[in-house]
């Protein structure tokens, strides 16, 4: 047996609750990990709401897991490999890592080694596979130029500031709050902007042409203002969904997207995080060149206080829960 999370109907943070469950068993081409800690995702929030776009009831949700092998009978890891999981149907199709254990297909498990304490750990996988695609796949993102994080604040977003300073570009990051400045000059903003909902043209005051790229996390509601930001020829990368609003009504293209500049999404899967981006990150971290944004720690008792603080954008960071 082992403590888990099961969510049997959709709803609030109540519907999080602690039970005794078997303890699962991996089959061929599966690996069964001892969970030491998971992330909080704002996917979570909304799978546990009922608004999520595929899933079903009862689950243990949870889209990431860290911990360590206990069993892979097909032998594509050993006993006691520490790895890292996430995404591809966890939490949703099948049970996810809001548990003390785990199972998930084999070619989703990265390996790593670390001496980083599990708490900086768990709050790697999906946050660092969204922040280093979002540079790469949704913006080409090249040394030298210069990026603006729209919704700097959020996890993923003060992780894109941390990987854009290590390749060497400018970066630009929003916030609402005039006292989380230095929150995001501590993981190297160059420029903080208060979103006052006319961030482009704050912008165009310190970069006439623009800014090279921006990552889109707060939602549509304010893209339009961020393609604005961005000169012609550069690009926007629709990531996140902060304010949740999803969709565009009656989106009208030539009214939208300004004269040569490109809008592209990124929502990859945890296969797109190879294991030697995951040790470059790990490393810089070790040795103080990079940071992870750690929030707020919690214990798997207090997974409906966690689901409370981040839905009401108190977290300061990435969650992570131990179990």
């Amino acid at each position: 047996m082992m403590r888990a999370v099961l969510v049997e109907e959709p709803g609030g943070p109540d519907v999080l609750r602690i039970r005794e469950v078997p303890r699962p068993e991996a089959a061929a081409g599966q690996v069964l990990i001892r969970v030491e800690a998971f992330g909080l995702n704002r996917s979570e929030l909304h799978f546990r709401r009922g608004v999520g776009s595929s899933g079903s009831f009862p689950r243990i949700p949870g889209i990431e897991a860290t911990g360590v092998v206990v069993a892979a009978p097909s032998g594509e890891f050993a006993p006691g490999q520490t790895v890292m999981t996430m995404m591809g149907g966890m939490g949703r199709e099948f049970d996810g890592g809001y548990a003390e254990y785990v199972v998930v297909p084999a070619h989703q498990v990265i390996p790593f080694r670390s001496e980083l304490p599990w708490e900086q750990l768990g709050a790697v996988p999906e946050m660092l596979q969204t922040a280093a695609g979002s540079l790469r796949v949704g913006l080409d993102a090249q040394r030298g130029q210069s990026v603006l994080i729209r919704g700097g604040t959020s996890s993923v977003g003060l992780t894109i500031a941390v990987l854009a300073k290590l390749q060497g570009l400018t970066v630009y990051a929003t916030t609402r709050r005039p006292e989380a400045v230095e929150q995001l000059r501590s993981v190297g903003v160059d420029h903080v902007l208060i979103d006052d909902g006319e961030v482009a043209a704050q912008i165009r005051e310190l970069v006439p042409e623009g800014v090279d790229g921006a990552v889109e996390l707060v939602g549509v509601d304010v893209m339009k203002d961020t393609l604005q930001a961005v000169r012609t020829g550069g690009t926007v990368c629709f990531t996140g969904m902060l304010s949740d609003n999803w969709t565009i009504p009656d989106f009208y293209p030539m009214d939208w997207l300004p004269n040569g500049v490109r809008l592209t999404a990124y929502s990859g899967e945890g296969t797109d995080l190879s294991a030697a981006t995951l040790e470059e990150f790990l490393d810089a971290v070790a040795t103080g060149e990079a940071v992870i944004p750690l929030g707020r720690t919690y214990r798997i008792d207090d997974i409906v206080r966690a689901h409370e603080d981040m839905e009401a954008g108190a977290v300061g960071g990435k969650g992570v829960v131990l179990p």
